[in-house]
C-alpha cells in the first residue's frame, strides 16, 4: 500500500540545523526528496490534521508545526534513522481520516517501525486500535489521562467518549486496558466499577507520583500507549482547553515516555490534545517535543530482553503461597533486572494470547508473592481469561 497519498508536506522547515541536532538527521517530507521509504526506517512521525470530534478543545488539529520546530532543534545523543511523514489530510468525514490512520499505522507495524502520532483529538486512539485489528493482533492498551473516556453505548465517537467503542467493536482484539494517572472526580463510581468487572486496571494520579517507577511495567506490557497532554498540569502544559491544576509534572511524563520507548513489545504510541491557541510562549510544544525526544532515547537503548523461558539469560523463581495461585512463576532478565510473571492460561486460549502470558512485572511483585500474596497484575490476567 502507498501511504504517501494520505500525507499533506511539511512546508516551514527551509533553515539549516544545527550539529548534532535530530533535525540534521531526519528524513522529513517537505517536497525536496521522495516520500521516505518503511524500509530501513525506525521510528516514523506524522501529525493528524483532525479535531472535529474534539470536545471543548476545538484548535487541537493545529500547532504540529510548533512541536516539530522545538523537536527538530534538540540534541540527539544516538544515531537514529527517523522519518516525519508529514501530516495526515482531514478526510471528508472523521472516518475517513480514522481509515488513513489505521492505515498508515499498520503498515508501519508490518514494517517494524514505531510509529509515533502527534496531533488531533484523542478519539484517534480509535483510528490507532483498528491497525490492530488490521493485522488481527490482540493488544493491550495504554492510556496516559486524567479520565478514562468510557463515554455511553449509543453516544456518538469523541475524544471523551471512545473506549467503550473500542471495548464493544467487532471483531475484538483488545486484550487489556490500563489507565495511568486518573483523578477521582472526573471518574464516576459505575465507570470504576465496569473497569473492576472487566479486569481492567486503573491507577489514580496519587497511586503513581508516589513511585512512577512502579508504571515502567505496566508501560512495558503495552503495544499502544494513548496520550492525552490534559493529563500533565497546567503549569506545565497550558496547551489545552481543557487542562487542570493537578496532573502530572513534565518530568513525570518524560519518564513515561522513556519507559514506552524502551519498551520492545510497544508498537505505537499517540499524543493528542495540543491546542497552540492557549499554549503560552510555546511551553507545551517545547514539553512535547522533549516527550518525543525521551521515546527516541528509550528506543535507542533497548535492551532487547524480551523474555524467553529457556533463555541463558533469564533466571526463574517459582513462589509457593497459600492463596489460590498456589504458586507464581517469575522471571528476572539478567541483562536488564527486568522482571515478568507467568500467568497460567486455559490450553484452548493458548494460541490466541500466548504473547501475554508473561506479564512485565517489578521486584515489589516478587516480594509480595514472597510475603504470600498476589499481585494484582497476575490476578486480573489470571481472571480475564476464567
Amino acid at each position: 500500500m502507498e501511504i504517501d497519498i494520505y500525507f499533506k508536506k511539511i512546508e516551514f522547515l527551509n533553515a539549516d540545523f544545527s550539529a548534532n541536532s535530530i533535525g540534521e538527521k531526519i528524513l522529513i517530507n517537505n517536497g525536496s526528496n521522495e516520500f521516505p521509504e518503511l524500509k530501513g526506517i525506525d521510528i516514523a512521525i506524522f501529525g493528524v490534521i483532525e479535531d472535529r470530534n474534539a470536545v471543548s478543545n476545538t484548535g487541537c488539529a493545529d500547532g504540529i508545526d510548533e512541536i516539530r520546530k522545538k523537536l527538530y532543534a534538540l540534541k540527539r545523543n544516538w544515531n537514529c534513522s527517523v522519518a516525519d511523514f508529514g501530516d495526515v489530510f482531514p478526510g471528508e468525514e472523521v472516518s475517513d481520516t480514522y481509515f488513513a490512520v489505521s492505515s498508515v499505522v499498520s503498515q508501519c507495524i508490518k514494517e517494524n517501525v514505531l510509529p509515533i502520532i502527534i496531533g488531533g483529538s484523542q478519539d484517534l486512539t480509535f483510528a490507532n486500535y483498528q491497525a490492530y485489528e488490521a493485522l488481527e493482533q490482540v493488544v493491550n492498551i495504554v492510556s496516559v489521562d486524567n479520565a478514562v473516556d468510557l463515554g455511553e453505548v449509543d453516544q456518538p465517537i469523541n475524544s471523551k467518549a471512545f473506549l467503550n467503542k473500542i471495548i464493544l467493536h467487532q471483531p475484538n482484539y483488545l486484550f487489556s486496558y490500563s489507565n495511568l494517572g486518573y483523578q477521582t472526580y472526573f471518574v464516576s463510581e459505575e465507570e470504576r466499577s465496569l473497569m473492576d468487572k472487566l479486569f481492567f486496571d486503573i491507577h489514580r494520579l496519587g497511586e503513581v507520583k508516589n513511585d512512577i517507577r512502579e508504571v515502567e511495567p505496566i508501560v512495558r506490557n503495552a503495544d499502544m500507549l494513548s496520550i492525552d497532554i490534559s493529563a500533565v498540569r497546567s503549569a506545565d502544559a497550558p496547551g489545552n482547553r481543557n487542562t487542570t491544576p493537578n496532573g502530572f509534572d513534565g518530568e513525570e511524563i518524560c519518564a513515561i515516555t522513556r519507559y514506552a520507548g524502551l519498551s520492545d513489545k510497544l508498537s505505537s504510541i499517540g499524543i493528542y490534545e495540543y491546542n497552540p491557541e492557549v499554549d503560552s510562549q510555546g511551553q507545551t510544544a517545547f514539553l512535547i517535543a522533549e516527550m518525543i525526544w525521551y521515546i527516541m532515547e528509550g528506543y535507542y537503548n533497548r535492551k532487547g530482553d524480551g523474555v524467553s523461558k529457556d533463555g541463558n539469560d533469564v533466571l526463574k523463581y517459582t513462589v509457593a503461597t497459600s492463596t489460590d495461585a498456589d504458586e507464581i512463576v517469575f522471571y528476572k532478565n539478567l541483562k536488564s533486572d527486568r522482571w515478568w510473571m507467568d500467568v497460567p492460561y486455559p490450553e484452548s486460549k493458548l494460541s490466541k494470547y500466548r504473547r501475554h502470558q508473561l506479564v512485565p512485572c517489578s521486584y515489589s511483585d516478587y516480594q509480595q508473592a514472597c510475603n504470600d500474596g498476589i499481585p494484582e497484575k497476575w490476578w486480573r490476567n489470571y481472571k480475564r481469561l476464567r
